[in-house]
């Protein structure tokens, strides 16, 4: 079996932003740590490219629907170019394997009589693309997470009997690790116990979506058909298009990360719709928080967006990347400030690891032929043994729970007492004397393999920074060699030449 992790599959009303980067990161991390363990992963990402959102985004600037959507798909796809992000499948769901796989699903679930028709009345929000819960003053309500009014809907629509699984909804979010984090699964069961209501599955005032098999003028509601997209992407550029044999495949996902404001359509409708159709639920759904920007939440009005071409172009991937993956805990709120971002970069990668590595390379190359330490005998119960295979430990159990900051500061703890150990011991003094050259290549030496122990724990995180290190120590890692199993102490080839050290990460000026 694959190991499944999906993205959101994001709005094409405008270009990726900070938020969407930050998900896609996280996605790309745990699919990267996931294959150095040996797994067949398969990392679904995509666009979602329906709905009247963006019907009325395409008429405002006076152009075909699907010509706008070809355009800020190419840009998403572009961007995750850019970041070197490794995604398995892209879906789009304006193509006709989508649709007709979103034909087959709706098939499904009509034969188990969970589709009638109906009139839905309501106050919509077309940026949620969701119906609003009987707000008061409803005509100036805004929605909280758009800021925008309200509109009256009263339409004829076609509707899925959600109320139907309302007990096996609630069987589903009780389990303990279906909903991530704590908090928001408690979100979703005080949801639920309010009673499960049917909801609408077409529209009738929407022309760009898939058209409803068999009934006019009935487009799908661009959930029903988005959330289809994790399966479709399943056999995408594969011969086989059917959905059973897609289901056979791969399904159910390992873990849909997502942000908490769409929670209540994966974690509640998705499976309800499943369990109709057939289906497997997925195995757990990641709620993630928002992100902000010294302390406000970013806007075009505010002038405060962060725009990440410009992050990338100044600073680079494995920056912007420790940052967002470090510093934020996944599930809670972040906030991306400037200083601290650059205090951060220069902190933990400049000073920490990139100077552990310069200086003892430096040393090394000094006092020892420009070479690695050779005749060093290996002690796994040596300090830095004990202390490097505790941390290899507490760092692939943070890693399997998706605790991805606690994992990285596993990282920098085991760079931050290499750096204790290295002050502590004094290479630079003992080294005076003749009768400690065997005690100082024992010293040099084991800084060195500890630093090439933090560099293979970066490489799902910072590969571009892991790839440097590496480089610096002459070491080179074995892609056909099993990962795990070159974290084992005492694999750093002694004798091996090193080259002139140089900064693997260069400092950060706060303009």
């Amino acid at each position: 079996m694959s190991f499944v992790i999906t993205t959101p599959l994001y709005y094409v009303n405008d270009k990726p932003h900070l938020g969407s980067i930050y998900t896609t990161i996280i996605c790309d991390s745990i699919a990267r740590y996931k294959r150095l363990l040996g797994e067949e992963v398969v990392f679904i990402t995509g666009v979602d490219e329906h709905g009247l959102k963006i019907q009325r985004t395409a008429n405002e600037n006076d152009i075909d629907p699907q010509i706008h959507c070809d355009k800020i798909s190419n840009i998403f796809i572009d961007n995750w170019k850019e970041w070197d992000i490794t995604y398995d499948k892209f879906i789009r769901t304006s193509s006709k394997h989508h649709e007709s796989i979103v034909n087959e699903f709706y098939g499904r679930v009509k034969k188990s009589d969970d589709i009638y028709m109906g009139v839905q009345k309501g106050w919509y929000c077309v940026g949620c693309e969701e119906f609003k819960d009987n707000p008061e003053n409803s005509s100036t309500y805004k929605c909280p997470i758009h800021q925008k009014n309200l509109e009256w809907r009263n339409e004829e629509n076609l509707f899925f009997r959600l109320s139907k699984y309302q007990s096996q909804i609630e069987e589903i979010i009780n389990r303990p690790t279906f909903i991530e984090p704590k908090e928001r699964r408690n979100e979703i069961i005080n949801f639920v116990s309010k009673g499960l209501k049917d909801f609408s599955i077409s529209r009738t005032n929407v022309s760009w979506g898939i058209s409803v098999p068999g009934i006019d003028k009935h487009t799908f509601y661009v959930w029903f058909d988005a959330l289809l997209g994790y399966i479709s992407a399943l056999n995408l550029n594969t011969k086989e298009h059917s959905l059973r044999k897609t289901i056979n495949r791969s399904w159910p996902a390992d873990i849909h990360l997502i942000g908490k404001d769409i929670l209540r359509f994966h974690a509640v409708y998705w499976p309800a719709m499943l369990i109709s159709a057939g289906i497997e639920v997925p195995k757990k759904v990641f709620g993630h928080g928002f992100l902000t920007r010294e302390g406000q939440k970013m806007g075009k009005s505010l002038g405060n967006v962060l725009d990440p071409k410009l992050l990338l172009s100044k600073y680079g991937r494995d920056p912007v990347r420790w940052y967002l993956i470090k510093d934020i805990s996944l599930g809670n709120d972040g906030d991306f400030q400037d200083k601290r971002f650059v205090d951060i970069i220069n902190n933990d990668l400049a000073n920490t690891i990139g100077n552990l590595l310069n200086r003892t390379s430096a040393m090394s190359r000094k006092w020892f032929e420009n070479k690695v330490p050779n005749n060093v005998k290996i002690t796994e119960t040596s300090e830095l043994a004990s202390l490097s295979k505790i941390t290899v430990d507490k760092y692939i159990n943070n890693f399997n729970c998706y605790k991805l900051d606690s994992a990285s500061t596993d990282i920098l703890n085991l760079a931050i007492k290499t750096n204790l150990y290295l002050n502590d011991k004094q290479p630079w003094i003992l080294i005076k004397q003749e009768s400690n050259i065997q005690l100082v290549k024992e010293i040099i030496y084991d800084v060195l393999e500890s630093t090439r122990i933090i560099g293979l724990l970066l490489l799902p995180l910072l590969p571009e920074l892991s790839a440097k290190i590496d480089a610096q120590l002459g070491f080179k890692y074995k892609k056909e060699s099993p990962w795990q199993n070159q974290l084992k102490w005492g694999l750093l080839n002694q004798n091996v030449e090193l080259p002139n050290p140089k900064p693997i990460i260069n400092k950060l000026e706060y303009e």
